[in-house]
């Protein structure tokens, strides 16, 4: 298996993705929204992927809630903005942590009814003033311990439907002032201890997602997803995560280089999964031809992240679980 999850072209797996799949084996495959039109023909379509993939690798979606959401109404329910359960928390704390689980516990079914097995959330970055919108409502609130106890009620929820849950964009994305879509950020702040907080106080997550921004107090010229410093030293250290670390998607501008390239440089750098994104074939063949096999430290990872979900997971009853959010949200 590659240390590698990789998107897909469309709403179909075509046949070269399925024979990519069987000769270079990624460790799991993300979908988008090119990707979903109905419970019916994503049925099919996770069908089809786990017939090619192995039996461990996972099925990834970014399902956050708010305006970051894959599956989305008129088939799966809708989700809160993270910013409107922090608001929540300004007035009446007990609920809002209610209502992180609950929404967690929500996207989680949604999640594991259509077959996924990990989801993108929660976001544990800062809400800041003046910073770009990129992060902005995904935001939970600006107090990081706030951010940290919401991150951590949201990532139980999750777990209790039984998916893995991951915590972003380490070590912090909140302060950036461009778009890591389109460009390369530089966060110049010397003091980032209320960045990382949140991370640190949910270090036992089972996957956490780098940030595609340069921290000159961290490392002046490498971005987290490229930086040993940074991951060796803040995200594996100071932070002390042991879990999974996938980089963000390796497809956004705010890097340059082959995306061949840069996974090799991310996975050299203490990345356990490079993440790439874009659905386009040949770049991801050139990706998963490169790819060294799955370091036997990130097989451990991943297993122990599968068996986080498995311990937590619960019976739930989704409609009494929507039913209770809404009455907190009133």
């Amino acid at each position: 298996m590659k240390p590698a999850i990789v998107g897909i072209a469309g709403p179909a797996l075509l046949p070269e993705e399925a024979a990519l799949f069987r000769a270079h084996p990624p460790a799991g495959v993300i979908l988008f929204r090119r990707n979903i039109a109905d419970p019916g023909q994503l049925a099919g379509l996770m069908a089809d992927l786990r017939r090619v993939l192995p039996v461990t690798a996972c099925v990834m979606v970014d399902q956050e809630g708010g305006r970051v959401a894959r599956l989305r109404p008129p088939y799966w329910r809708d989700h809160p903005p993270a910013r409107m359960i922090g608001g929540l928390f300004d007035r009446r704390p007990a609920d809002a942590l209610r209502a992180a689980f609950l929404t967690g516990a929500l996207i989680g079914a949604d999640c594991r009814a259509a077959g996924f097995t990990v989801t993108a959330a929660p976001v544990l970055d800062l809400s800041v003033p003046g910073a770009h919108d990129v992060i902005g409502d995904r935001a939970l609130a600006d107090d990081p311990r706030i951010i940290a106890r919401l991150g951590r009620a949201m990532a139980a929820g999750i777990g209790a439907a039984g998916v893995q849950a991951i915590g972003k964009h380490v070590p912090g994305h909140g302060r950036s002032r461009v778009d890591s879509h389109l460009d390369l950020p530089r966060v110049e702040a010397t003091d980032l201890g209320a960045d990382i907080l949140p991370f640190a106080l949910n270090a036992d997550l089972p996957w956490m997602m780098t940030a595609h921004i340069v921290y000159p107090a961290f490392d002046p010229i490498l971005p987290a997803t490229l930086s040993a410093r940074v991951i060796g030293g803040i995200i594996r250290g100071r932070i002390g995560f042991e879990g999974v670390l996938v980089t963000d998607d390796l497809a956004m501008k705010a890097l340059s280089g082959k995306p061949a390239e840069l996974a090799a440089r991310a996975l050299a750098a203490g990345c356990d999964i490079a993440l790439y994104c874009s659905g386009e074939f040949a770049p991801t063949e050139a990706l998963l031809r490169a790819c060294p096999p799955l370091a036997p430290v990130s097989a451990r990872r991943l297993e122990s992240a599968r068996r986080w979900a498995v311990r937590r997971r619960l019976h739930l009853d989704p409609a009494a679980l929507a039913a209770e959010r809404d009455g907190l949200n009133a």
